[in-house]
């Protein structure tokens, strides 16, 4: 007589972007079923709601979030759908940058990094707890898989320090340089492959500069032999065009999530194409 086969129950999770889309399924493998509730080729703070997101959430076992005021628009889709029973919010598991500087403001504008700045995915080190706590979130969901979670997490990990060593590498001979921003999304991924932002070119986050600010900032940038900018694809190309014929200066436009482009088609393609382009901004 044959014995029927136990098969591992899937688990359903939501999550708020393609990072920890990417970082969920490295954790839960075939264990798991997640689905980003956003398009990262569009602005991640001014998601609308749709049906399909709402049904995501409401058939979700577990959401993961990054967090802070960076998702606006999500605590009006936990108004419409039930939301999941689970909720693992992943900037409780880093340091955050900047949320010494109070930016709560009358107007209530959304994501203006009131309570600290939200890119922290972009330090690849952060992998390290936040997959730390997807897995402890996973495996209270299904305790009898913790195992097959602990082993795909220490593979991913091997790997994000096989990459890391590489990439810190390939940084090193431009330690101390300073760059612009076009907005304030690259802090983590600066300090962590030794660049220092000297200045942004939006005077708050999501507040495009004044023709004062900007004609300042661009004076400084001759000034101080700044030469570079970061930016991402939904920043102004009459700015940033702009700002370069100015200066004299080098625009790269890096990719802030996966899937924002199609080379960074996971999580660690993300800083191979990311690093790779700031390297031929900064002339190698």
């Amino acid at each position: 007589m044959l014995l029927p086969l136990l098969v591992a129950a899937t688990i359903s999770v939501a999550t708020t972007t393609t990072d920890l889309r990417d970082l969920v399924a490295a954790v839960g493998g075939d264990r798991v079923r997640v689905e980003s509730l956003t398009d990262p080729r569009r602005d991640p703070h001014a998601t609308e709601i749709h049906p399909r997101q709402l049904e995501m959430l409401r058939s979700g076992q577990l959401l993961v979030r990054i967090g802070l005021d960076h998702e606006p628009w999500l605590a009006r889709a936990l108004r419409l759908a039930p939301p999941p029973p689970n909720d693992l919010d992943c900037s409780k598991s880093v340091t955050i940058l900047g949320g010494e500087t109070p930016r709560l403001r009358a107007d209530r504008r959304p994501h203006v990094h009131a309570f600290g700045n939200t890119h922290y995915w972009l330090d690849p080190e952060n992998a390290r707890p936040i997959t730390g706590a997807i897995l402890e979130a996973l495996a209270r969901l299904a305790p009898g898989d913790r195992a097959v979670f602990e082993r795909n997490r220490a593979r991913f990990i091997a790997e994000l320090d096989t990459r890391l060593a590489r990439w810190l590498g390939q940084m090193k001979p431009y330690a101390g340089t300073r760059v612009v921003g076009a907005h304030d999304t690259w802090p983590y991924f600066a300090r962590r492959f030794g660049l220092l932002i000297a200045a942004a070119i939006e005077e708050e986050p999501g507040v495009p500069p004044s023709p004062a600010y900007l004609g300042l900032l661009m004076e400084r940038m001759k000034q101080t032999g700044v030469r570079v900018v970061l930016a991402e694809p939904g920043a102004s190309p009459a700015l940033l065009r702009r700002i370069a014929d100015g200066t004299g200066g080098r625009v790269v436009t890096l990719v802030p999530s996966v899937g924002g482009d199609p080379e960074a088609r996971d999580y660690l393609t993300l800083f191979d194409v990311n690093i790779a382009r700031v390297l031929t901004a900064l002339g190698r």
